[in-house]
C-alpha cells in the first residue's frame, strides 16, 4: 500500500482510475472497523463510480468507515466540495 506525504493511503492522486470514463467520486476515508475496506486506523483515498460510491455510503452508514473528504471527479479533474463562506 503507497502512502503519500500526508499519510493517506490507496490510490495516488495521479492514480489512471481517475482518468476512466466512468469514475465519478473522490473519497478520502478513516477506517474504523478492520474489514474490506482497509485496516482499523489507516486513512484512505479511493475513486470510485457511482455503484461504488454507493457501497461507501453503505460501509459508512453502518460504521466500517467515516468519509473525511469527497470530491467529484470531470473528465479527470478534482472538484473539492467546499462549505460555502458568508
Amino acid at each position: 500500500m503507497r502512502v503519500d506525504c500526508n499519510g493517506i493511503g490507496g490510490q495516488s492522486e495521479l492514480d489512471v482510475k481517475r482518468y476512466h470514463n466512468d469514475t465519478r467520486h473522490m473519497i478520502i476515508y478513516d477506517t474504523l472497523l478492520s474489514s474490506a475496506m482497509g485496516e482499523q486506523g489507516e486513512r484512505l483515498r479511493l475513486f470510485l463510480t457511482e455503484d461504488e460510491y454507493a457501497a461507501a455510503k453503505h460501509a459508512e452508514e453502518i460504521g466500517n468507515i467515516r468519509i473525511v473528504k469527497h470530491a467529484a471527479i470531470v473528465e479527470g479533474h478534482i472538484l473539492y466540495n467546499r462549505k460555502r463562506r458568508r
